[in-house]
């Protein structure tokens, strides 16, 4: 009787602290949950006082109201574009973007090229880290910020110009000037692209004079050029620069860019290698060991433009390249994000280089993006 009553007692005791148990876990959990509440009410409060009367982002630009105000399916828009003789242009692009805001003010502010714009293209803005629903020229739906990581897209503006099919027929990495812009915009709307591609359509309406010379630097590695080196042991990673006689952004990057002390530190980290694109007596090997010559070997690459930048890694692979219009900090960006690896760890190099100003700016340094 007595073991009965003992057993008895120690049961109940144990219910008891069970209880106690759970009552204590419920008001810990209770006050994570609220603790939580607070701090994502405290993060929004201190986002929606970040931003504008208006409530859009900090930075973002109001594009032409002429804009297509589509509901990102894109098959249909395609579709639609095509009724009317027109082709789509997918406008990759974020907030506080400094090249998207000169595409817009300067570029689409001209009005024969607004006017070339609107009669023949439907323009679609995509914000690369947006969250809106796209159906793509696949069929998948997807949000558009993985929409941007499926393009590979890499940084703003991209500008993606579609053809009847959902095909992508030209591809504007980065800012083009107002001319260069208009080429883009002729070469698309003319459908030339079924006679040739946009970087011999560019050199036929803009020859290179016969008596250009490219730009000579103590950096630049001497013939022969076997790139198959970049193999080697202990090899430094290959940047191979393309560019063209009488080229203008190319005078920029040889005249500012390349001199700055900042760069030409980083341009020490690599094998730096230069080609005129056109040229078809200049032998080579490519890193993956294919005897060729500069012109077909930028054929090969899709090179469209003076000057173009290719990293490679130590084992022949192109991790990295560089178009369009690109100031000092972004290039000398480029640059760090390639010979540190950052590629391994942050695949987007947006995201890489937001962190990289953010970090230099701790340290008292000024970012100009446009200088």
């Amino acid at each position: 009787m007595r073991g009965s009553l003992d057993k008895r007692v120690k049961i109940m005791r144990g219910i008891s602290k069970f209880i106690l148990f759970m009552v204590v876990s419920m008001t810990i959990s209770f006050a994570a949950v609220a603790d939580s509440a607070k701090e994502v009410e405290r993060m929004l409060l201190k986002k929606e006082k970040s931003l504008n009367p208006d409530m859009s982002n900090p930075g973002s630009e109001e594009y032409p109201d002429w804009f297509k105000n589509s509901f990102l399916d894109l098959r249909e828009d395609i579709e639609e574009a095509a009724e009317e003789n027109k082709r789509v242009l997918l406008f990759f692009y974020q907030d506080g973007c400094p090249y998207c805001k000169k595409t817009i003010e300067v570029n689409l502010a001209q009005k024969a090229i607004a006017d070339k714009m609107r009669a023949n293209i439907d323009a679609i803005t995509i914000n690369m880290w947006g969250d809106r629903e796209v159906i793509d020229m696949d069929g998948q739906t997807l949000k558009e910020k993985d929409f941007a990581v499926k393009m590979k897209v890499m940084y703003t503006p991209t500008m993606l110009y579609l053809d009847e099919t959902g095909k992508v027929i030209l591809r504007v990495n980065g800012y083009y000037k107002p001319n260069k812009f208009m080429t883009a915009l002729n070469y698309v709307s003319g459908k030339h692209e079924k006679a040739s591609t946009f970087r011999a359509y560019y050199k036929k309406i803009k020859p290179a004079k016969a008596h250009g010379k490219l730009h000579e630097q103590a950096f630049f590695a001497k013939p022969p050029h076997n790139l198959t080196r970049v193999k080697q042991k202990n090899a430094k990673p290959l940047l191979v620069v393309f560019e063209q006689k009488q080229c203008p952004a190319c005078d920029e990057l040889h005249n500012d860019v390349f001199n700055r002390v900042e760069t030409l530190g980083f341009l020490e980290k690599f094998d730096v290698v230069q080609f005129d694109m056109w040229s078809k007596k200049t032998s080579l090997t490519t890193p993956d060991g294919k005897q060729t010559t500069a012109n077909q070997w930028a054929n090969d690459l899709d090179i469209k433009y003076a000057p173009s930048l290719v990293f490679f890694d130590q084992k022949g692979k192109e991790v990295f390249r560089a178009e369009a219009y690109l100031k000092s900090f972004h290039l000398q960006s480029i640059l760090d994000y390639v010979s540190s690896k950052g590629y391994k760890e942050q695949p987007s190099f947006q995201r890489w280089i937001e962190v990289r100003a953010d970090r230099l700016r701790e340290k008292g340094v000024t970012i100009d993006l446009m200088n």
